[in-house]
């Protein structure tokens, strides 16, 4: 147990943290993600809603290009309405009811995207990706009503400092909140409200109130405390014990001794800001070149404080030539601004290159093979590299087991799954993955061509039966359309036995 002075002072010292990455997100934020920046001041009430984010920005590529990352991540991971993974036996079910065990597991899987479906799961995993782009993503997944079972919110990582525990893992996240005093009590029924604060809900109900929400480890037993603290009156509003953390937090790379990540706009941030002064001296020369800068002859004449220069204007002077010069004659300038164009489009390719944004075919090409989808699939994997397997062990496992919890807790399943690798283990069946299973697959089925070339004794090396479990298993094949072993074993003895009962061909008589 923390008291709420230790809490306060751990997030104080994990915000502290947080603060020296704040110029790199920040950059990210300004030039990528302008519209989820919130380190431009307007959560401490520099801005207004409504207001324009977009002040500094002269050049869309990279906004376009982190929604097209966070779009080919979640299409090639976790396609919306559809099945991007399956649970299966894990190495401590026996094998012999390894089929039985996933027939089991497959109905909990088909319940378990039936009810992603009736949630805001793809509208918040969209959000999701595209914090990840920066280096730091944050879930936050809750119980909901029997309307919404599940609530999934993307939590801006602004708001939000973390802590890890043993082995790299999250255990404590810290997360900054306001809400209004009316709908404190709505959203935590079994809140402790003190005398102030209820004053103040029923004086000043929309009064918005700064509240610390606190999800701690607690490595003695093994569970998370969950803590909401209003920091102004160091007052705990609420502390619950929970087996499961509401928090899902990933990080798309992160360097040893960091807690937080690096991801691809880090990477690019150079070529963003360097097109976006590119582009901004290109803008500022064209409109020198359209309306130019002139120098006006104050000789009594002309008058440079009301002297118009539009279309059709018409100026009177004294004079446009002779000794004394022209009254009003253009400003030379230095030259064009054309070394621009040389760096644009190298600058465009780089920053599309590195949010992988440069393996899509032109919109006016032919349609794709379903070969060759595969094989852009499997690129993309390659292209993600080690963020791939960080996608999945610190995005979907997570997201699996908290949904699996919540829908034990909720009774919409009969008994709790334990996904931990050994007893159930959480396997992608997303277009990524099937792309990299389709190249598994193609290996046995070349070795079964080899093999069986070989003759009778390359044929005795083949295992049928173990190949087309493998094969299923490989394409996510449901359970209830394969047969188990002591199914083949009744089917096989069947045909035994109808072998036997047919009578033998009479032979010839004799002449």
């Amino acid at each position: 147990m923390h008291s709420v002075e230790q809490i306060m002072k751990r997030h104080a010292l994990a915000q502290q943290r947080k603060d020296n990455w704040r110029q790199i997100y920040e950059d990210c934020y300004e030039y990528a993600l302008p519209q989820r920046n919130l380190y431009d001041g307007y959560y401490e009430g520099g801005g207004a809603p409504g207001q324009n984010k977009m002040a500094r920005v002269f050049d869309s590529t990279a906004i376009n290009a982190t929604q097209r990352f966070a779009n080919r991540i979640q299409s090639g991971l976790f396609p919306p309405y559809g099945s991007w993974c399956r649970l299966e036996p894990g190495p401590d079910i026996p094998e012999e009811r390894r089929i039985e065990a996933q027939a089991a597991l497959d109905i909990y899987s088909e319940k378990m995207f039936a009810l992603l479906r009736q949630t805001n799961f793809d509208l918040a995993m969209g959000e999701f990706l595209m914090d990840l782009a920066v280096g730091t993503a944050v879930m936050l997944v809750q119980p909901g009503d029997d309307v919404t079972p599940i609530r999934f919110t993307a939590v801006p990582q602004y708001l939000v400092a973390i802590e890890e525990g043993a082995h790299g893992k999250v255990d404590n996240v810290y997360r900054r909140m306001r809400m209004k005093a009316e709908a404190i009590k709505q959203h935590w029924s079994d809140a402790e409200i003190p005398d102030r604060l209820a004053r103040m809900i029923e004086d000043k109900p929309t009064e918005e109130v700064e509240l610390l929400e606190a999800t701690l480890y607690d490595a003695d037993k093994g569970d998370f405390c969950y803590h909401v603290i209003w920091p102004e009156a160091k007052a705990e509003l609420l502390m619950r014990r929970m087996k499961s953390s509401p928090w899902i937090v990933a990080r798309y790379m992160k360097v040893a001794g960091e807690v937080y990540g690096r991801g691809p706009l880090v990477t690019a941030i150079p070529d963003i800001k360097t097109l976006n002064k590119t582009k901004e001296l290109l803008l500022k020369n064209a409109s020198l070149s359209i309306a130019g800068v002139y120098t006006a002859a104050d000789d009594g004449v002309l008058n440079p404080q009301t002297v118009r220069i539009a279309p059709g204007a018409i100026i009177p002077v004294a004079r446009n030539g002779g000794p004394q010069g022209e009254s009003l004659r253009m400003l030379p300038r230095s030259g064009d601004f054309n070394v621009s164009q040389l760096v644009i489009n190298d600058l465009v390719m780089n920053i599309k290159k590195i949010m992988l944004d440069d393996t899509l075919p032109p919109d006016n090409m032919s349609a794709r093979s379903a070969t060759e989808v595969a094989e852009r699939m499997k690129e993309l994997a390659q292209n993600l590299g080690s963020a791939f397997g960080r996608l999945i062990t610190e995005t979907m496992v997570p997201i699996v087991a908290r949904v699996l919890y919540v829908m034990d807790e909720r009774g919409i399943i009969e008994m709790p799954l334990r996904v931990n690798g050994l007893e159930v283990k959480v396997t992608p069946v997303s277009p990524i993955a099937q792309a990299q299973n389709m190249g598994d697959i193609e290996k046995v089925m070349q070795w079964v061509q080899i093999a069986s070339s070989l003759g009778p004794q390359g044929q005795m090396a083949i295992k049928t039966d173990g190949i087309a479990d493998h094969i299923a298993d490989k394409l996510g094949v449901p359970a209830d359309l394969r047969t188990s072993p002591q199914e083949r074993q009744q089917m096989m003895e069947q045909v035994a036995e109808l072998a036997q009962e047919q009578p033998g061909e009479e032979e010839p008589p004799m002449e």
